[in-house]
This record gives structure tokens, C-alpha cells and sequence, in this order.
């Protein structure tokens, strides 16, 4: 195990410079120029496209943890990139360092619970499974891949809010400065390396999914009131 796990990090320490330099940039290029495209010639489709009118009560059960949940989580990582030395400076204590740590980890898991409520709830209820076109099942696989790797990240590599804000969030500012430094994220792990390639993934895969539905309408679904279905008919 040990043999393979260093055979594929010296492999991937081949393809550093495409997939960790190169590839940021398409998908970034990629998620503006169609996110744009889309929005100027099929603006009906910047929407959730909603199921919930389908099916209910296994929506709660998913979209809801889901959604709460991976709001903490990109909140977590903007912090990370944004104020990396305050950061720092409050894991300075290993009190305040658990507390941030444990947090993460729980808000990871309930993403994680609550995307494969998603996923459970596309497959067994065959109304949905016949509005779930191939880019939702694509989107689907790329998510649950990236919350699992978080969620393993965060247990056999620990302390990642520390390790972000002083290795990752740096490499993402270089990108952003247009002055690229690899070495940042070179030397860590290799699910580490994945889960950040795997985000431009995602990134580049934004603007052909549902996902467009955030940029124009901010999640008001979340605090808005319930909304009632009523069923007429016999069916």
C-alpha cells in the first residue's frame, strides 16, 4: 500500500504543473465564458429546477442538511483563503483549534449525509429519476466525490484549517496574482492535491448544471417560508 501510494504521488508530481498551474485556469475561463453564454441565450434555465413539487418528504431529509451544510463549508474555506493569519492566529490555541477542527469535520459530514439523501432520493423515486438528466448524475458523482475526499481528509489529515491557511491559501492567491506557485501544495498529500483539483473540476463543471441557479437567486429558499402543495385528482 505504502509502495503504491508513492508511486502515484511521484506520477502526480509529473502532472503538478497541467492539472495544478494549467488546469485552474481553463476551468475558471471555462466556468465564466459559458456561465455568460448560458445566461444570454437560455436565461430560463438559471434555475434550481426544483423536485420538490415531486416529492417532499425525502427533500427535507437531503436538501436541507445539504445545503446548510455545505454553506459552512465554503464559508470555512473563504475565511481560510481570506484572513489565513487571523486564522493562524486563533488556531494558535489548541482549544480554539479543536473547536474549529470539530466544527469543519461535523459540517462535512452532514454535506456528506445529506448529498447522499440526494442522490438516494433521485434513484428511488422514479418521478425524479425521469426529470434527472446526465449532467445532474454527473454533478451528483463530482460532489459526492469531493465532500467524501473532504470528509477523509479531515480525519487521517488533521488540522486542515491550519494547513489551508498557510499552504493552500497561498497557492490560491499566487493563481489569483497571475504568478503561479505550485510549491505551495506540492509537498502534501495526495488526497490533499486531488480534493483541490477536483474543486476546478467542479468549477469548470458549474455552468452546465443546475448550479447556475446561486448566481442569480442567493439561497433565499433557505429561510423562506414552507410552501404548500396541494394534490386534486384521484392519482
Amino acid at each position: 500500500m505504502e509502495a503504491l501510494s508513492t508511486f502515484l504521488n511521484n506520477a502526480m508530481r509529473q502532472l503538478d504543473v497541467p492539472l495544478l498551474v494549467v488546469f485552474p485556469y481553463i476551468a475558471v475561463f471555462t466556468m465564466l465564458l459559458v456561465t455568460i453564454q448560458r445566461y444570454r441565450t437560455a436565461t430560463f434555465t438559471y434555475s434550481s429546477l426544483s423536485s420538490q413539487f415531486l416529492e417532499n418528504r425525502k427533500h427535507f431529509w437531503s436538501l436541507v442538511p445539504m445545503h446548510y451544510g455545505i454553506l459552512v463549508v465554503l464559508f470555512g474555506h473563504l475565511i481560510g483563503f481570506l484572513v489565513p493569519r487571523t486564522v493562524l492566529a486563533w488556531n494558535s490555541y489548541p482549544l480554539r483549534l479543536y473547536i474549529i477542527e470539530v466544527a469543519a469535520l461535523t459540517a462535512g459530514i452532514i454535506t456528506l449525509t445529506g448529498m447522499i439523501n440526494v442522490v438516494m432520493r433521485r434513484i428511488t423515486t422514479p418521478k425524479l429519476r425521469v426529470v434527472t438528466s446526465p449532467a445532474d448524475w454527473v454533478l451528483f458523482a463530482l460532489l459526492l466525490v469531493q465532500l467524501g475526499s473532504g470528509v477523509y481528509i479531515a480525519v487521517f489529515h488533521p488540522w486542515g484549517s491550519s494547513w489551508f491557511a498557510s499552504s493552500a491559501s497561498p497557492y490560491l492567491w499566487s493563481l489569483l496574482k497571475l504568478q503561479p506557485e505550485v510549491a505551495y501544495v506540492q509537498d502534501m498529500p495526495l488526497a490533499v492535491r486531488l480534493h483541490i483539483i477536483g474543486a476546478f473540476v467542479v468549477i469548470a463543471f458549474f455552468p452546465f448544471t443546475r448550479l447556475v441557479h446561486i448566481l442569480v437567486t442567493p439561497n433565499p429558499y433557505l429561510w423562506r417560508k414552507p410552501q404548500v402543495v396541494r394534490w386534486y385528482g384521484g392519482k
